[in-house]
């Protein structure tokens, strides 16, 4: 590995782990009112990284659109108790089932290719990830749920990097992202179902509920890496490598939160099926 290889990924692991443990604090250390009030927050810095990435790069554009996503969020704060957040995290899988066929079929759709419409996903996007960690955070034993949930996307993360840089040799998706291998993809997989075991033997899960843990967590593992595609997809559309340069290593938020985008409205609706299967 070069020098600059190794450089790079030092300051990764220093950001990491700098990032991890905030998380964790914002999940477990704060009472409901201020965890939606960080997931506010973060939604919010996402969105003016995603004003940049859906072409809009003037100052006051991007404050527009952070303006816009201010007021959904505020609308979305005022009329919870009424909306049903399944609607939304529903509508959020169906999106992403488009997003699949947008990679798959990249460079040669175009159909998000304008300004709007890429501005317009960035609210499909973003506000239902806010659904789907709001309504865990709303429910007992919440707290671990969203644990679970990060830990099966960093597991997903880790796992095919590693495993991507040890054996990949077969290109997962070459013209949206060079770097991910197949192989990577399975040892990424792979890390998902240890974590969804390991989870369930912990908590004393009986074998059916084990099984379908695994299950969701294999799936939840697939579209955390869809959710990172797609915004790799976004990216190479616009020209631009990172969201932004905020956190060292790693780029801006939304490079962080981007599988996390993806994944949660799935996981929640999953997670919902087991507790009524």
């Amino acid at each position: 590995m070069s020098k600059l290889r190794l450089e790079m990924l030092k300051q990764r692991l220093i950001t990491a782990a700098i990032l991890a443990p905030l998380a964790l604090l914002g999940v477990f250390g704060l009472p409901f009112s201020g965890f939606v009030y960080l997931m506010d927050a973060v939604i919010l810095v996402a969105a003016w990284e995603w004003a940049n990435l859906s072409g809009y790069q003037s100052t006051k554009e991007r404050w527009a659109y952070v303006v816009v996503a201010a007021v959904l969020v505020a609308l979305a704060h005022y009329y919870l108790p009424s909306i049903s957040s399944n609607i939304v995290l529903q509508f959020a899988v169906l999106f992403w089932c488009f997003a699949l066929y947008a990679v798959i079929r990249y460079p040669a759709i175009s159909g998000w290719g304008s300004r709007f419409a890429r501005a317009l996903i960035g609210f499909v996007v973003l506000l239902p990830c806010w659904f789907a960690f709001v309504s865990m955070k709303a429910v007992d034993g919440g707290d671990l749920l969203i644990l679970l949930l990060f830990l099966l996307v960093w597991g997903a993360d880790v796992g095919a990097y590693f495993t991507g840089k040890r054996f990949g040799r077969t290109k997962l998706a070459p013209d949206v992202s060079p770097g991910k291998t197949r192989e990577g993809l399975y040892g990424g997989l792979f890390a998902c179902l240890l974590i969804a075991v390991s989870y369930a033997l912990i908590l004393g899960y009986e074998l059916s509920q084990l099984i379908l843990l695994a299950v969701l967590a294999f799936i939840t593992g697939l579209i955390s890496v869809l959710g990172d595609l797609f915004e790799s997809m976004l990216k190479r559309h616009r020209g631009i490598k990172d969201s932004s340069q905020l956190l060292p290593g790693h780029g801006g938020v939304l490079d962080r939160i981007d599988s996390l985008t993806a994944a949660a409205p799935l996981f929640v609706l999953g997670m919902q099926f087991m507790v009524l299967a």
